[in-house]
């Protein structure tokens, strides 16, 4: 299986802003939080992450969302809800938006990364420590703008995610081999890069 992605095309039409979530308390205890039961309900934004979206929002420097869909994590919730509300606009959830599940390593110290990492260059489809598939991250990210250009047209979309989904789909839609995803410049917490439109 190969471990590259085909664009979703030349012509785009809408305009996404992917949005990694602002920083959040998973960041600032460093601890690795991926898997649903602990990050739906735990581990929202820091105090210092509320103050980045505070800033952020009052500072937009990106066109004017027209939808805001995030993943259902605490962190990436708070991080919609504060974009939303500056707009007028009410967010929806896509569990498809969801932080990468690292397996064996949820809990355990963000300095586990690189473990990872090392492993992802090697083999897009590995599972090592039952850590979810870079083909399976990209795939199901890139499902839910395929869904979007389907269902709409014109739009400023806001997606709110996560720094490993977001930096995976962005080096699928750059037609790029996923086991090169660490090569992207890093997603900084409450950071945009606009794509398509």
């Amino acid at each position: 299986m190969s471990n590259t992605l085909q664009p979703l095309s030349d012509h785009w039409r809408n305009r996404y802003l992917l949005m990694r979530h602002g920083h959040s308390q998973a960041n600032q205890q460093g601890v690795i939080v991926s898997s649903p039961e602990r990050g739906i309900e735990n581990f929202g934004l820091s105090e210092y992450g509320e103050q980045q979206l505070a800033q952020l929002v009052a500072d937009w420097q990106w066109p004017v969302p027209t939808r805001v869909v995030h993943s259902d994590f605490l962190r990436t919730t708070q991080t919609a809800a504060h974009v939303a509300a500056r707009f007028g606009l009410v967010p929806s959830v896509d569990t498809r938006l969801r932080e990468r599940h690292f397996g064996e390593l949820e809990g355990q110290g963000d300095d586990r990364y690189p473990r990872i990492w090392a492993l992802d260059a090697e083999d897009a489809e590995h599972r090592h420590y039952q850590v979810e598939a870079l083909s399976g991250v990209a795939s199901r990210m890139q499902a839910v703008i395929a869904a979007w250009e389907q269902q709409v047209s014109g739009e400023t979309i806001l997606l709110v995610s996560h720094g490993d989904p977001l930096q995976i789909l962005l080096t699928a839609l750059a037609n790029k081999p996923l086991t090169q995803h660490r090569e992207q410049p890093a997603l900084l917490p409450a950071s945009v890069t606009q794509v398509g439109g």
